[in-house]
């Protein structure tokens, strides 16, 4: 079994779904893992940490169509100060999209960073409809996933796995809304304030 090091990307790392999905990866991985929460100040540590990994798991929300400014930061840190011994690196990633395959440029993204960094590229679990799906009834097609997406790194039977709820996108485009509306609510904002451009 090799020591694996998961890092969670997301800008609001200790609250995020990124770090409920590397809960369920150290869960279904019967090795060494260290989980490590990604900030602006702690590259240094990370890196040092890096020292006798076997596979590195980036997991990380899409931002836009592309990687969260704090992963672009780190990655060029990595650039300018290379480990001793480069691990395979995975990524899982998370979008609000409905369709998985809108994480696609992120992923390539993070291909080409391995490629001119000379690190080995493993697997991707890309999701879909990530804010949503791990409080849903479809939760278990990401256990599922998630068990599969393990399994392959593990073996290094490296692969690209796919998962989003099995709904219509109007289906999901109006629970989307009720849950916005709801949230809203809650926080005593009202749907005619969320849609505009103003943000606070």
């Amino acid at each position: 079994m090799g020591n694996w090091m998961i890092i969670n990307a997301s800008p609001r790392a200790p609250r995020s779904n990124s770090k409920r999905y590397a809960q369920m990866v150290s869960q279904c991985y019967e090795g060494t893992v260290a989980y490590c929460p990604l900030t602006k100040t702690n590259h240094s540590e990370l890196l040092a940490k890096m020292d006798g990994i076997s596979d590195l798991l980036f997991v990380f929300p899409l931002y836009a169509d592309a990687l969260p400014v704090s992963l672009l930061h780190f990655l060029k840190f990595l650039e300018e100060h290379p480990p001793a011994h480069r691990p395979t690196v995975s990524v899982l990633i998370n979008c609000g999209f409905l369709e998985p395959e809108q994480n696609e440029i992120a992923v390539e993204m993070m291909r080409l960073f391995c490629r001119q960094n000379e690190y080995p590229f493993g697997s991707v679990l890309e999701i879909g409809s990530g804010e949503a799906i791990l409080d849903s009834p479809f939760r278990f097609l990401i256990a599922g996933k998630i068990r599969r997406f393990v399994r392959s790194i593990a073996e290094r039977n490296y692969r690209t796995l796919r998962v989003t709820m099995p709904l219509t996108k109007g289906m999901f485009v109006r629970a989307a809304e009720s849950y916005w509306v709801n949230y809203g609510k809650q926080n005593g904002v009202t749907k005619e304030q969320m849609q505009t451009m103003q943000i606070e």
